[in-house]
């Protein structure tokens, strides 16, 4: 029967979510179901395994255990501190300035450790008593601090554009990387412009403005840790190092500045690590799980067939992308961006690439339309961190959180159907 296997994989799916089964052993069963219907059980076993351990298999992958380490050393090494000493300097004198800083030092924390879930807890650990205590409504601070932590996933360096290249067949990490900058900006500055509305409407205080002896001193606190940006990505772009090879530089330099600022001493370090092994083995059970599921699809024929769908639907370019940021949009709800970008990006880029689109553009329109799922229920790990950070439930966050979701939606739109926005800069270095 014509999409059978498409539908026992997505019903298995959704009824092992509904028992509370994990996520990444939940994606590995609904993929051996779904084997099943083609090849004896053991076979199915076998190859799925084979999948699994193969897909581990990659010496780009080496760059997510990196990157993981460097923002664990940059949670406890005072960086995020020093980070939004530097913000408040810049806009807090603005209306709504701290809520301005909450953004910025999200922006600035989440590019340097490449972790959304890392700067909603870093800096909202901060930010959130410090708001509270100006006046700011608990719940508005919060919705702020998860919103702009997802920053951190577009802005480079990022383990899920990574992950993207690896889903895609390759795509250029240092072009994904250019095409993040303004993408992610303009999410920032689209967050700011309703949390600054917000705070005048609530004739929240603003802070007092510093001299520029203070301001020197404060950037001059934060410029090693920003150094770390010019680092990573100069050395990426100049062709100096790989991705991988700047995320080991990464974690040497964070290591330095983090014992060189005296935040953490040789006995924090194998806590440090012992973290660090933990997120990682998280992290690849799910990309194992996700390319192992994405291998069933290829085999089952599931994405020509969906491709087909959505071509028989219209062939028009524009309705195509709607529907895709839909469907996107409704996976984010239920599926965390790892295993969404590993299962959808097989699906969705031959038909967009058809369609004449650039793989790259894509690319931060997945990520775009994922990171907002990253902040709703009932899967959204970015919204139980900033809920948790902040002692609050997510019912009470909702509806601060709702213009800031509208304000990503038109940064989405916007990236979507004006591909410059994502290119120029690549193309700009020549990518």
């Amino acid at each position: 029967m014509e999409y059978t296997e498409a539908l026992i994989l997505v019903i298995s799916f959704v009824v092992f979510l509904a028992l509370r089964v994990p996520i990444a052993y939940s994606i590995g069963l609904s993929a051996l179901l779904t084997l099943v219907v083609s090849m004896p059980f053991l076979p199915s076993v076998t190859t799925l395994a084979q999948r699994m351990a193969a897909s581990l298999d990659s010496f780009a992958l080496l760059a997510i255990p990196f990157f993981i380490l460097a923002g664990q050393v940059m949670n406890r090494g005072g960086i995020a501190r020093r980070l939004i000493d530097f913000a408040k300097a810049i806009v807090g004198p603005f209306p709504g300035g701290l809520a301005f800083v909450n953004i910025i030092a999200c922006m600035l924390f989440g590019a340097i450790s490449g972790s959304a879930v890392a700067a909603a807890s870093a800096i909202g650990g901060f930010m959130n008593p410090m708001m509270e205590k100006e006046g700011y409504d608990k719940s508005f601070s919060a919705a702020v601090n998860i919103t702009s932590a997802t920053t951190g996933l577009i802005i480079p360096p990022s383990n899920i554009l990574i992950i993207y290249s690896l889903a895609s067949g390759g795509i250029s990490i240092a072009a994904l990387f250019l095409a993040g900058y303004v993408p992610g900006i303009l999410i920032g500055l689209a967050l700011m412009a309703v949390a600054g509305v917000y705070a005048f409407i609530k004739k929240y205080p603003t802070e007092k403005g510093v001299g520029i002896r203070e301001f020197l001193k404060r950037f001059l606190n934060a410029f090693p840790s920003l150094l770390l940006l010019v680092v990573v990505m100069g050395g990426i772009v100049a062709g100096i190092f790989t991705a991988t090879e700047a995320s080991a530089v990464a974690v040497l330099y964070t290591f330095i500045l983090a014992f060189a600022y005296k935040e953490i001493t040789v006995k924090d370090v194998s806590g440090i690590l012992l973290e660090t092994a933990k997120t990682t083995a998280i992290v690849m059970l799910l990309i194992a799980a996700s390319v192992a599921m994405s291998w069933v699809m290829s085999y089952e024929s599931i994405p020509q067939e969906i491709s087909a769908g959505l071509l028989g639907i219209s062939d028009n370019p524009i309705v195509i992308l709607i529907l895709i940021n839909l469907i996107l949009l409704f996976v984010g709800i239920f599926m965390d961006i790892t295993p969404a970008v590993l299962i959808f990006t097989p699906i969705f880029l031959p038909i967009v690439t058809k369609m004449g689109m650039d793989p790259v553009h894509f690319g931060i329109i997945m990520i775009l339309n994922l990171c907002i799922g990253l902040c709703t229920p009932p899967v959204g790990s970015v919204l139980f961190v900033g809920c948790g950070v902040a002692g609050l439930s997510i019912q009470k966050v909702i509806r601060p959180l709702l213009p800031l979701f509208v304000v990503m939606l038109v940064v989405l739109i916007l990236v979507t159907y004006i591909p410059e926005l994502s290119l120029w800069i690549p193309e700009l270095f020549g990518f």
